[in-house]
Order: structure tokens, then sequence, then C-alpha cells
């Protein structure tokens, strides 16, 4: 096996706390218990995907959204109870990201929204300082900007020829199986971490 000279990093799950139950729960303060068929990640409605390719803006995203679930809230309710799942970063991971960052190539790669982004961005400005993920990875890929989405191989692949990058010296972690499926078809080296763990330990003792 190559040694590791590049890691891919997965964002939610495994870099920034998640909680979909939190959306769940907010959706049916609203009035849609229902929200739960439609949105029940990794699998999701087209409107979801459409959204987090960037195939479609914020407001036609609520407004579909609100069609969909017949409710009568403004589009700001909506968009907080969207982002409700989204929990914080704890400030020793993003230690451990400047870390790795001296050591190897990083790069962030996230099925992600507008939405999402700009609150999470928000979000580490203000409890870690500016700058956004520069101090922490060599470039940062949201699926809303390149408009592909895990599991599709080819949003790897973007990475993988955008900075040169040899798949067997490069690392993907992420807390999904299907989407390190993916990685392993194009011969990336991939790490799963559940639910609840910590990246760091898993890291290291892959790297050793």
């Amino acid at each position: 096996m190559a040694p590791i000279k590049n890691i891919i990093f997965d964002l939610g799950g495994v870099i920034l706390d998640l909680d979909f139950n939190r959306t769940l729960k907010a959706f049916a303060a609203l009035g849609a218990p229902q929200f739960e068929h439609v949105f029940n990640p990794p699998d999701q409605s087209p409107l979801f995907d459409q959204f987090d390719k960037g195939l479609i803006s914020s407001e036609d995203f609520f407004t579909c959204l609100k069609a969909q679930l017949g409710l009568p809230q403004p589009h700001a309710e909506l968009e907080q109870a969207w982002n409700a799942m989204l929990l914080g970063i704890p400030g020793h991971r993003l230690g451990q990201l400047r870390y790795y960052k001296q050591q190897y190539q990083t790069f962030l790669l996230s099925n992600t929204n507008t939405s999402h982004v700009d609150c999470f961005e928000n979000r580490l400005s203000a409890e870690h300082g500016p700058g956004g993920w520069e101090a922490y990875f060599h470039r940062a890929y949201y699926s809303c900007d390149i408009h592909l989405r895990k599991p599709d191989a080819a949003a790897l692949s973007l990475v993988l020829v955008e900075n040169n990058l040899r798949p067997e010296e490069t690392l993907f972690i992420d807390d999904t199986l299907i989407n390190l499926q993916s990685a392993e078809q194009l011969k990336i080296q991939t790490l799963h971490v559940p639910r609840g763990d910590e990246f760091g330990g898993l890291l290291e003792k892959a790297l050793a």
C-alpha cells in the first residue's frame, strides 16, 4: 500500500457535528411531521439533491419545500428548521486539521447547500475567527459549487484531477459507507468514521 500524501475530509459527521433529529423535530413543530418521509439521509427526494448540487436557488428550494409540506410559514422559519441539524465544530478538531495540513495536502469535500454553507461558515468565523477554511485545508469543495454530489465518483475525481493527486497516495475520510465505496472504485484509500466517533484517533492509526 502506497504511503499517504493527501487527505480528503468529509465535513458533516466527521468535522461538523450533525443531529438530523433536530431538523425533523423542528419541521414537526411547524406542522410537518411527514418531513422525515421526504428527507432521510443518505436517501433524499430529488429536491434535496438538486439543492445540494446547486441546481436550484435557496429561494426556489424553500418555495418547493413549503408547497410539498403545505406549510404557511415564511421561508426564514423553514430555513431555521432546515439548519437546526448543524450543531458546530469543536475546537480540538480544528487543531487537528491545522496539524494535518502541515504534514499532508488536505482537502474538504462536502455534500452541502448554500443555506447550510452560510450557516456553518458564519458560525465558524464567529466562534473560531475569520478566514474560513484557509487555515485548515489547501482547498475546500462544496457540492453546490461543483454541481457534483457524493457518492458520484466524479466528485472525488475532480479533486484528484484539479490537484494532481495520485489516488493510491490519497486517503478519503467519510462517515457514509456508500461514499467510501465510490472512492475505492477509484483506487483511493479510505477511512470510515462511524457516527459519534472522532476522526483523530482513527486517522492517527491509519497513518501509522
